[in-house]
């Protein structure tokens, strides 16, 4: 089977496990054309918006294509990202994480800096990839054809918490986030570490 059909069917695959996942909530998508240069590290790149609904009050943005750039034995990764609202800006976010796991085989616990706050006046200026825990393992695990893609959050942190990270670990990361009850959705947040 040639490359290209095989991305397309695993393209296909996260689409509907994303609309199995979020029943009953509004779910756009759109080819997402990360510019000549860097066009081929994702090449069938979509970002799947979905809308607040029954299983989520917030805006989810997710990713269908990044499966095919890094997969290994038919298993690879797509990210979703969690909003208060509807903005381009969070297609970009995950664009850019899409072509930033191309060249640098993101995986759990790895983390990325965006360069700007991820929403205007928020101290995150980084990206932390984290287990889906807005939305559980129903929707991380996403069976395709031809393998697995797991589905993992990319988290808004900031500086200090992905030093705290590497100086503590991730796990102690998270029982920070527990233990100060964040809103991973809110740009103002205060930091944890």
């Amino acid at each position: 089977m040639f490359e290209s059909e095989l991305s397309q069917r695993a393209i296909a695959s996260v689409e509907a496990h994303v609309r199995g996942f979020f029943t009953g909530h509004v779910i756009t998508v759109a080819d997402y054309d990360l510019g000549p240069g860097r066009r081929k590290a994702v090449p069938d790149l979509r970002i799947l918006t979905v809308s607040p609904g029954p299983r989520a009050d917030s805006w989810s943005y997710i990713t269908a294509g990044c499966w095919s750039t890094a997969e290994t034995d038919g298993h690879g990764l797509e990210f979703v990202l969690t909003a208060p609202v509807r903005d381009e800006r969070f297609a970009d976010l995950l664009a850019m994480t899409a072509y930033y796991h191309a060249d640098h085989d993101l995986d759990l616990e790895h983390s990325l800096p965006i360069g700007e706050p991820w929403l205007p006046g928020s101290h995150c200026h980084r990206l932390l990839i984290s287990l889906p825990y807005l939305h559980g393992p129903d929707l991380e695990h996403c069976p395709l054809p031809d393998g697995h893609a797991r589905i993992l959050w990319v988290l808004p942190v900031t500086a200090a918490e992905v030093a705290y990270r590497r100086q503590h670990g991730h796990e102690a990361l998270e029982q920070l986030f527990d233990e100060h009850a964040i809103v991973p959705t809110d740009p103002r947040r205060p930091s944890v570490a």
